[in-house]
C-alpha cells in the first residue's frame, strides 16, 4: 500500500463530538511528570485528586466486606438503581449524618460520581441549552460539550475563597435550564457559607416561579462527594436543608469515593426527585454504569454500621487535616519571608488553594517567567513540586493560583517540599 493511502487511513473522520472534545490539562500535566519520574527525577506529585492507597486505605471492615461478597459469588449483575440494601443504607446515612431525608427509591446507585454527573445532564439538558456554572470547577465543561448546550462560565474571585454568589449568577438565569454546583469545591477545598448558598437557594425558587407551567425548570445540580471531609469549625451547607422547597429542583452528587479514600471501588449515589431519579436510572440502564455488585453488597453492609463510618472518618479528617494545615503553614512562612506566594486556610476536602505571584519574575538564566504555565513549569523543573494551575479548571490562563492535593502525600515530605519551595523561589529575580 503506497504512503498516500496510509496517511489518508490515518486522517479517516470520526464524530464531531470526539473530533473537538478538549483533552484534559491536568493529564497532560501527569505525562510531564510521569517522564521526570521515568526518567529517575524525585518528583513531589500533588496534581491528583486520590489517594496513595498505602497510606489511606479503605476502611478494613469495608475490605473484608469486599472481599466476603466476592467469596459468596455476588458477581452478577446488580438491580439497575443499585442493590436495594445499600440503597437502605444510604437513606439512613443521609438522614443522620446529613440531615437530608430521603427514601431508597429516590435514591440511584452508579460506579462512582462520573456516571452519576453525565446521566444527570443527560435527564435534564438537551443540545443548545444552557448550563451556568463557576470556574475554577471540575469537569462542568465536559459535560456540557459532551450534552451540546451553552456554557456559561462564572468566575470566581479570592475574596469569597472561589466560591460564586447569587449576583455572579443572577444575570444568566433566564435563560439557563442547570446551575452545576459543588461544594466542598474541588480544586480549592473550600465551601459556602450559609448565607451564600442560601442566596443562591432564593434566587433558583424566585426564577422557577417565574416561569411558565410549560417552561422547563431551572435545575441545580449540587455535588457534595467531599461533603464528610471538612475540618475545624467548617459547616457543610446544602439547598434542601437550608430551603426545602429546593427539593423539587436539587439533584445530589455524592457517594464514598473520596470520604472512605475509596476512588477505586467505584460507588456513587445520587439523590432528587422521584420522576428524575427514574429518568437517569433508565438512561444508566443504557450505559451499563453501575457500581460492581459485590462492591455494592459490601458498601451497604459497611454502611448499616455507622460506628464504623465515624471512627474510620474522624481518623481520616485528622490525617488530611494535618497535612492541609502543614502546607497552609509553610506558605504562610514562606510569605512572610517575602516570598510571592500565598494560601487560603483549609476547610475541607484534600485540596489547598495557593498562589504563585511570580509573572514577570526572571529566573537565574535570565528567562521571564511570562506565562502561568512558564511558573507550573519552573516549580516542577526546580522545585522538583507538581501542582494543578487554575487555568485547567477553566479559570483565566493567566491565574496565579493553583491546587495542592495532599491525597498521596506523607507527613514528612511537607518539610521537604516547603523547603524545595524556598530554594527556587530565592533563584528568581524580579
Amino acid at each position: 500500500m503506497d504512503t498516500i493511502k496510509l496517511e489518508n487511513r490515518k486522517n479517516r473522520k470520526v464524530s464531531k463530538l470526539a473530533d473537538n472534545i478538549i483533552g484534559s490539562e491536568i493529564i497532560k500535566i501527569a505525562g510531564e511528570v510521569n517522564e521526570k519520574i521515568k526518567n529517575g527525577e524525585k518528583v513531589y506529585n500533588l496534581t491528583i485528586g486520590d489517594f496513595n492507597s498505602k497510606v489511606f486505605p479503605i476502611p478494613d471492615e469495608l475490605k473484608k466486606a469486599i472481599i466476603a461478597a466476592y467469596e459468596a459469588d455476588e458477581t452478577n449483575y446488580p438491580a439497575a438503581d443499585g442493590m436495594p440494601e445499600l440503597r437502605q443504607a444510604v437513606s439512613n446515612l443521609l438522614k443522620t449524618r446529613g440531615g437530608l431525608d430521603y427514601e431508597p427509591d429516590q435514591i440511584l446507585i452508579a460506579g462512582g460520581a462520573r456516571p452519576i454527573i453525565y446521566t444527570i445532564f443527560r435527564a435534564l439538558v438537551d443540545p443548545g441549552d444552557t448550563v451556568i456554572f463557576p470556574v475554577p470547577s471540575w469537569n462542568n465543561n465536559h459535560y456540557t460539550y459532551l450534552n451540546g448546550a451553552n456554557a456559561i462560565l462564572v468566575e470566581t474571585k479570592p475574596e469569597n475563597n472561589f466560591m460564586p454568589v447569587a449576583e455572579e449568577i443572577k444575570p444568566h438565569i433566564q435563560k439557563a435550564t442547570l446551575i452545576s454546583l459543588c461544594s466542598p469545591l474541588n480544586p480549592t477545598g473550600t465551601v459556602f457559607t450559609k448565607a451564600a448558598l442560601t442566596a443562591i437557594c432564593d434566587m433558583v425558587i424566585a426564577e422557577n416561579e417565574r416561569r411558565e407551567a410549560n417552561e422547563k425548570p431551572l435545575y441545580l445540580m449540587y455535588d457534595q462527594i467531599y461533603w464528610a471531609l471538612t475540618y475545624g469549625t467548617t459547616h457543610h451547607y446544602d439547598p434542601v436543608s437550608l430551603r426545602p422547597e429546593m427539593k423539587e429542583f436539587t439533584i445530589y452528587v455524592d457517594g464514598i469515593s473520596k470520604s472512605l479514600a475509596a476512588t477505586g471501588v467505584r460507588v456513587g449515589w445520587s439523590m432528587g426527585p422521584q420522576k428524575i431519579i427514574n429518568k437517569m436510572k433508565s438512561i444508566l440502564t443504557h450505559i451499563g454504569a453501575w457500581a460492581p455488585k459485590a462492591e455494592q453488597v459490601a458498601t451497604g453492609k459497611y454502611l448499616s454500621n455507622l460506628t464504623h463510618y465515624d471512627t474510620f472518618l474522624t481518623k481520616m479528617r485528622q490525617q488530611l487535616n494535618d497535612r492541609l494545615l502543614g502546607f497552609y503553614h509553610g506558605f504562610q512562612n514562606l510569605k512572610n519571608e517575602g516570598f510571592q506566594v500565598n494560601a487560603i486556610s483549609p476547610q475541607a476536602a484534600l485540596y489547598l488553594t495557593v498562589q504563585f505571584s511570580l509573572h514577570g519574575q526572571k529566573t537565574e538564566n535570565g528567562t521571564s517567567l511570562v506565562k502561568t504555565k512558564d511558573i507550573t513549569k519552573y516549580i516542577l523543573d526546580e522545585a522538583k513540586v507538581a501542582l494543578v494551575p487554575f487555568y485547567a479548571f477553566g479559570s483565566s490562563d493567566d491565574s496565579s493560583w493553583y491546587r495542592l492535593s495532599v491525597g498521596t502525600c506523607k507527613m514528612e515530605d511537607i518539610e521537604i517540599i516547603i523547603e524545595n519551595l524556598r530554594k527556587a523561589l530565592q533563584k528568581l529575580k524580579k
